[in-house]
């Protein structure tokens, strides 16, 4: 297991409450960390409209909801919920994951970050700030993140964009991920939300995420259904086809059902393959 030295002062603010959030389900463990207890140290300049309420999809103090595992095993998931850049489906693509993840021994820690409205720097350094954070409280572990559709931008962007070895994710997982901001591919909302209407040919190309792969981009587990209605599965294809291009461990399992956001849902058809196929790919990481 790699050791990662954290050359950071974290000021952690550790509350207990459930943060307001208008969510089903919240597992008994849960922890809420500050992300930046001091400010942050950027601005995406939300609307007023948005920014007084404690919805979802108003985030304006990035918080890391964390649930500990009992019995630890070294590997620790940062999951991005989806929602175009406009809101966090937090849970079907969060707070569901968390029983069966710790059941495997992973501490998960689910990520309220902020919206871009046109910085797509800002929720990209919540992802950076938070993998600090993590690799101060789990030394020595596995950190990954993992991502759903537009989350799924996020958390590739995170795989191809880190700036040292504490920010860099040792691995990632995307579901039916949004990894193109043009051409085709494209899904437009979240590509507008992300970067502004008149973003530059400069800004288009390095937020394409599959144009960023290098050799050192963290190995890949990636899942989409093939029918995909909303974020063509050749994002998918892309992504992994780069990463290969490139000689960086990935796997690819393609579904021929199943449209999009499926996340956690019991009922999707392949939800017994893709649980056992992760379960299995989880185990081998070291």
């Amino acid at each position: 297991m790699r050791t990662v030295s954290l050359f950071i002062s974290l000021a952690l603010s550790v509350v207990t409450v459930k943060a307001g959030m208008p969510v089903e389900f919240v597992p008994d463990n849960e922890e809420v960390i500050v992300v930046w207890p001091d400010g942050a140290p950027n601005d995406n300049f939300a609307p007023v409209s948005v920014t007084d309420s404690v919805e979802w999809n108003a985030v304006d103090r990035p918080v890391i909801h964390m649930f500990r595992s009992s019995q630890p095993s070294g590997k620790v998931v940062l999951m991005c919920p989806g929602g175009g850049y406009r809101h966090l489906g937090v849970q079907n693509e969060g707070y569901s994951f968390v029983p069966w993840y710790n059941g495997q021994g992973i501490d998960v820690a689910v990520l309220q970050y902020r919206m871009p409205y046109g910085h797509p720097e800002v929720p990209l350094s919540d992802v950076w700030q938070s993998m600090r954070i993590l690799r101060g409280l789990f030394p020595g572990a596995l950190v990954g993140v993992q991502g759903f559709s537009a989350g799924g931008h996020l958390a590739s962007m995170a795989a191809t964009h880190y700036t040292d070895s504490v920010t860099r994710p040792d691995f990632q997982i995307l579901f039916y991920p949004v990894v193109a901001v043009s051409g085709s591919t494209a899904h437009v909302g979240s590509s507008q939300r992300l970067l502004g209407e008149n973003a530059s040919d400069e800004m288009i190309r390095l937020y394409n995420n599959h144009l960023q792969v290098t050799p050192d981009t963290p190995q890949a587990f990636i899942v989409h259904s093939s029918d995909d209605s909303i974020v063509p599965v050749a994002n998918s294809i892309d992504y992994y086809s780069a990463l290969v291009a490139n000689r960086v461990p990935a796997s690819l399992h393609l579904y021929p059902s199943g449209d999009h956001g499926w996340g956690f849902a019991t009922g999707f058809a392949f939800f017994p393959m893709w649980t056992a196929e992760l379960a299995h790919w989880l185990s081998l990481l070291n």
